[in-house]
Formats: C-alpha cells, structure tokens, sequence
C-alpha cells in the first residue's frame, strides 16, 4: 500500500492548534503504545477519518443534521443534568457541524469495526452495525424524541446509570483534591496523570476571569476560584489549553465543586464542509449550542465564556474517567445479546439527537429524516465504507507506531 504520509499529517494538523509540548507528547506516545490499540488511535485522529472521507454518493445526498462530528463507540456516557438527574447520551461535541446524517453514522460504524478488531471480540461486528442502522431507521420512522434516564433506559444502560447516581461529588472531591484538615480547606491534586501544575501566568488569567465571571452570577460566592490546574483528559484533545477548577460552591470543604474549563477550537470537519454554516459568536458559542440543541437536557454548568482573545466550554467536571460513566467496550466480551441491545440503544440515541435539533438553521425537518430512513441503499454503502475504512485505520496505526 502507499504510503500515505500518516506521521507527517498527524503532526502537521496538531502543531497548527499551538498544544501544550509535553501534553502532545503524551498523545502520540499513547496512539502508538504497544499497551494501547487501534481505537485509541481511531478517537485521537478525527481530522484524518474526515480527510479521507469521500464527498460523493449517500455521503452528500444525505440530509444536513446537527452531528457532533467525533462519534465513536466511547463518545457515549453517562452525567448529570442541571437537573441532577442522570442521562446516558452523546457527551462530546468540539467538533460539531452541520452536516449529512451518513458522516456521523459512518464514523460510528467504523468505531465498531475497528473496536471488535481491538479487543478480540469476535466475528460480529456486522451484525452490531446492522442493530444500530435498523435501531437508527426505525426509530426515526416514529419521528419523536426521547431520552435514556434512569426510568427509560434499557437493562443494559440501566446499571451504568444508577451507578452514576449514586457516586456523590464528595468521592469525586476526595479523588481529586486534596484536604487540609487543620484548616478544612482543599487544593487540587497534582499528579501528573490527571492534573498538572500551571504556570503563575495561567493562575493569574484564569484567577482573573473567574472573578469577572462571579460578579456576573446571582451567587458570586459559589465561583470562588480556590485552586486551578491543568486538566489531562481526552485522546483527541489532549494538549488543548484546559483547566480544572476548584470552587467554593455551597462552602468549603465538601460542599466545593469542579468545573471543566476548555478552549474551544474550530471543527476539524470545517475544511472538507461545503455547506453553509451559521455565524456563531464564537467556537464554544457553536460547541454549547449545538450540545443543547442535540442533548436531552445539557451537562450542569454548561456554557460558553471569553477568556482573553479565546472562547472556553464552561461545565461542571464530573467522574468522567470513572467506570460508571463512559461505555467501556472492553467489557463486551461475548456477550451478543447484551451488545445486540447496546447498538439498539446507541442507534435511538443518535437519532433522538438528529430528531430533535431538526428544522434548525438549515438543518433536515424530521419528515426529510423519515423519507431517507425509509431507503436502503445508503445503509449498505455506509456499512461498507466503514468496514473497508477501518482496515485503513489499522494500517495507518501500524505506520505511525513505526
């Protein structure tokens, strides 16, 4: 096969995003560790699935919907609303566009493809793409929304969520920080895994706009900023700037909260986009309104803030990295039923999504959704495309980790 300069087009797309040196390092060094995998390089490198993705066909006769644009097997999980009830959906929308329904679908049908691959998990992997397009079409042949909480979730779903219920923010706080008995105060936990130490320039920015953020809140006490660091988490994004941060909240010590504080960059997808997009203030502007047009109901805190010359998602940081929040999907193994009704599961969800950010600035009405959901002929194109396309993603892992 030709070489297809991977190394060169990796490097190249994330030294335009100006990442943090050592947390860059820490990326690539996990997409080509003999202890990761294929998927974990598949979740770092969105921007090549879309380079490569052909413009013709179903993949352009599709109808525009709100995508999240880095749908995976993984980008699924489990938080708190606003609310404080607990829903399972799409969690992660940095590279959200408006866009054909069969790019979102194709990247997730890859995702299988690749992930049964990974972990060994057997000669299935058609089969669960083939629950997921059935679940997606059927369900947006009903043309109605709905969401996965606790009392609309299938079996499958069902633990995950009750789980998460039940995790209290104190554990969170207990994991992440660190408590000063002698003055019942905390601080954050720097271990170089999860949290890393930031300049006194950054603590002076970040300290600045906290405080400027509070005096516009009705409880200005709660965002008292008591402790700030550099967040690592994520494959994709690792290396953008992005804090970790310790507030008050309802009073020190255990009632203090964490919020996620993250620069928010252009869609890697805008390049290879040849539809119109809206004018958004800025890019968390499009990252947050498109996540609460697409979500049930949003993340708690979620919202879009200018720090300086740059645009940041504000939310609350929640136990993201714990298994009670995010599908796992080394914990398939052979379970078929139980995979079969987690595709059936995924396929509503997505749609739930298409369905209800429909008829919104351009994008398909859910009556354009049901005529297209009708047809087959894109099912089996994307279903092809996506097997052929994940044995590229293998062998472009298989270079890089040269």
């Amino acid at each position: 096969m030709a070489n297809r300069n991977i190394t060169d087009r990796i490097q190249r797309f994330n030294l335009s995003q100006a990442r943090d040196p050592y947390l860059l390092s820490k990326k690539y060094e996990a997409m080509r560790s003999p202890d990761e995998n294929p998927f974990v390089f598949f979740r770092a490198t969105c921007h090549l699935f879309y380079e490569d993705l052909p413009i013709k066909s179903w993949f352009k006769k599709a109808p525009l919907v709100w995508i999240c644009g880095d749908l995976h097997i993984e980008n699924f999980g489990n938080y708190k609303a606003d609310n404080r009830s607990v829903y399972f959906d799409i969690n992660d929308f940095d590279e959200a566009i408006l866009a054909p329904t069969t790019w979102e679908i194709a990247r997730l049908l890859t995702s299988i493809f690749v992930a049964t691959q990974t972990f060994a998990i057997g000669e299935i992997a058609e089969n669960l793409c083939h629950q997921l397009l059935e679940s997606y079409g059927r369900t947006i042949a009903e043309g109605k929304a709905y969401w996965m909480g606790e009392d609309t979730a299938p079996e499958v779903i069902e633990d995950l969520l009750s789980r998460k219920h039940h995790v209290k923010r104190k554990a969170l706080l207990e994991e992440r920080t660190i408590l000063d008995n002698e003055k019942q105060k905390r601080s954050l936990k720097i271990d170089n895994k999860k949290a890393l130490s930031v300049s006194e320039s950054q603590k002076q920015k970040v300290q600045a706009f906290m405080e400027d953020f509070a005096t516009r809140h009705p409880n200005p006490q709660f965002f008292k900023l008591l402790d700030v660091a550099q967040r690592i988490a994520g494959k994709g994004s690792l290396g953008i700037e992005r804090y970790v941060l310790l507030v008050e909240g309802k009073g020190s010590p255990d009632n203090n909260y964490l919020l996620d504080l993250k620069k928010a960059l252009p869609s890697s997808l805008m390049p290879y986009s040849i539809w119109k997009q809206p004018h958004w203030q800025s890019e968390a502007d499009r990252i947050v309104s498109i996540q609460k047009r697409s979500q049930a109901i949003p993340i708690a805190f979620l919202q879009a803030v200018t720090m300086g010359a740059d645009s940041f998602v504000l939310r609350e940081l929640q136990s993201t990295q714990s298994p009670t929040d995010s599908l796992k999907i080394e914990k398939w193994d052979d379970q078929l039923m139980r995979s079969e009704q987690l595709m059936q599961a995924l396929g509503k969800v997505v749609a739930w999504s298409h369905i209800r950010s429909s008829g919104r600035q351009d994008s398909a009405t859910v009556e354009q959704l049901m005529e297209f959901a009708s047809k087959s002929k894109w099912r089996t194109e994307v279903m092809e495309y996506a097997k052929s396309y994940s044995q590229q993603v293998y062998q472009d892992w298989k270079e890089f980790c040269k």
